[in-house]
């Protein structure tokens, strides 16, 4: 099978753009649903959120890509994130929570313990259940041809996702049994083959099975939605519970450095921590992740984090507005920002975020107290749902962002496939 250069007539009509060209598309192979991506060796590798699995798409030529294979999850399992770097690839197991007829109103995934929904908060390491939980390591040196080689099984929820930027070490976070919500995970791959954990850190209040009561309001999510680590410091996007910044000195006892929380009076969802370390700043998205902005209008932070143990928010990203996007349906905000991978594009004066509803947005941070928007690119409608929960709007909903080193921008999106872009 060969792949078609694409036309500028053969791409999807954007519905605005700004700065940035659309230079090629792809369907992922009537798989078009996609959450995290990653690009290795010139193949974009795609984490399904609907459609159970990941999907390899050959972009090498980024103006024909070329979908050449699709891994079925394992049953009721998602894969929607994964992390790659040189030859191997780290994949989450974990419940499929969309699937799920308890979060088939999202309004039950986005608030209150999950652990205690899900049914692991009170549950055993002996209790059976239907989905596969833990972290599978694939060799990718053909990242066409993922060869599987090692698996470390959790006893819980699963994983949810996974810092790794080559080396020993792998970060987590994890809804195991006896905790409310996902912790923080330390893993060993010096023998990648038998990943194991090494350490794990969590919020006090959190760990039921010791004892321990939560202190924060039942509706919240208090859960570690991921961690960026930057030499030994971890960076922890908290969900509603805010920023936990980590010593990771000793990978077997992370220690807490500070905690910060702007929620309440903000309307939480903490999905990103971003250090910039050469300019001493961290850049902090937290999610939309209600319709119609329910949850509240979400922001992009800049802390400086000169010192530390007080980190001091210092400005926030413009929210687009060319449109009225919190009428357009569905989400409407922060979703992801690319972080600054070492085998793509590192910069400290360009932020590369997904806005959901309002696409993917570049912002110009060279003057961290004044953050300004320099491009843009909303995708068009879906052609069709492959969210199958109901009453979901037929809305673009921008999901995930990867930058190469020559400045092509890859985006996922929930429904509408992959966009190559170039500013």
């Amino acid at each position: 099978m060969t792949a078609t250069r694409t036309t500028a007539s053969d791409l999807p009509k954007p519905d605005f753009t700004k700065n940035l060209k659309l230079i090629g598309y792809s369907d992922q192979g009537g798989r078009p649903d996609g959450v995290q991506i990653m690009v290795n060796k010139g193949f974009a590798i795609v984490g399904h959120i609907f459609s159970k699995g990941l999907t390899i798409i050959d972009v090498r030529d980024p103006r024909a890509p070329k979908p050449v294979k699709y891994i079925p999850a394992p049953p009721h399992t998602w894969n929607l994130h994964l992390q790659t770097y040189g030859d191997l690839m780290l994949v989450v197991n974990a419940k499929d929570m969309f699937a799920a007829a308890e979060f088939q109103d999202e309004k039950q995934y986005y608030s209150g313990a999950l652990g205690r929904k899900v049914g692991t908060a009170d549950a055993t390491s002996s209790t059976a259940r239907e989905w596969t939980a833990g972290m599978t390591v694939y060799d990718i040196a053909n990242p066409a041809e993922p060869r599987r080689i090692g698996f470390m099984p959790v006893a819980g929820g699963g994983i949810h996702r996974i810092w790794y930027s080559g080396g020993r070490w792998a970060y987590a976070s994890v809804l195991l049994d006896g905790f409310t919500d996902y912790i923080f995970m330390t893993i060993d791959l010096s023998d990648p083959t038998q990943p194991r954990e090494a350490g794990r850190y969590w919020l006090s209040g959190m760990n039921i099975v010791a004892g321990e009561s939560p202190t924060w309001d039942a509706t919240r999510r208090n859960g570690l939605h991921h961690a960026i680590v930057c030499g030994d410091t971890a960076y922890g996007a908290w969900r509603d519970a805010g920023l936990v910044m980590m010593d990771v000195t000793d990978r077997a006892e992370p220690k807490l450095i500070t905690h910060r929380n702007w929620s309440p009076p903000y309307g939480g969802g903490t999905h990103n921590c971003l250090p910039l370390p050469d300019r001493n700043l961290l850049v902090v998205a937290d999610e939309a992740v209600l319709d119609n902005c329910e949850d509240g209008l979400k922001y992009i932070w800049i802390f400086d984090i000169r010192e530390p143990s007080n980190p001091i928010s210092i400005s926030t990203f413009p929210t687009p507005d060319e449109f009225d996007y919190v009428n357009k349906g569905a989400h409407f905000g922060p979703h992801n920002i690319y972080e600054n991978r070492p085998d793509g594009m590192v910069s400290s004066s360009l932020v590369f975020s997904t806005y959901q509803n309002a696409g993917i947005r570049v912002t110009d941070i060279s003057n961290a107290y004044r953050p300004v928007e320099v491009a843009a690119f909303v995708p068009p409608a879906p052609n069709r749902l492959v969210d199958r929960r109901p009453g979901r709007p037929n809305v673009v909903q921008s999901a995930d962002v990867w930058v190469s080193a020559e400045g092509l921008i890859y985006s996922s999106d929930y429904n509408c496939g992959l966009y190559i872009l170039e500013m």
